[in-house]
């Protein structure tokens, strides 16, 4: 038996569906910027790379923010999560490009 306790608000389940399909969006806009999909030859791109790392990375906020609930955590936590990502999509770029 729920509990008016455990049962989620309607603008609650609301907002984590839109996040989920932002998150299934951003999976099938990445697949569709992959070349090697097409069956022809994957050519290395700088451009379809970057794409791909800042949706990775749009990808990561989202499930931090709403599959972890730090969305409602304290701002130094939020804070931290943000430069976690930041730091960690930036030194994945950087060996990339480098």
């Amino acid at each position: 038996m729920t509990t008016p306790e455990t049962v989620p608000a309607r603008s609650e389940t609301r907002s984590i569906t839109v996040a989920w399909l932002a998150l299934s969006a951003i999976t099938v806009i990445g697949w569709w910027l992959a070349p090697g999909h097409s069956g022809g030859q994957a050519d290395p791109s700088v451009p379809i790379t970057v794409a791909v790392i800042v949706l990775g990375f749009v990808k990561c906020r989202v499930i931090i923010r709403w599959f972890m609930e730090v969305r409602s955590a304290p701002v130094w936590l939020r804070r931290s999560t943000d430069g976690w990502l930041v730091t960690l999509w930036l030194a994945v770029l950087a060996i990339y490009l480098w």
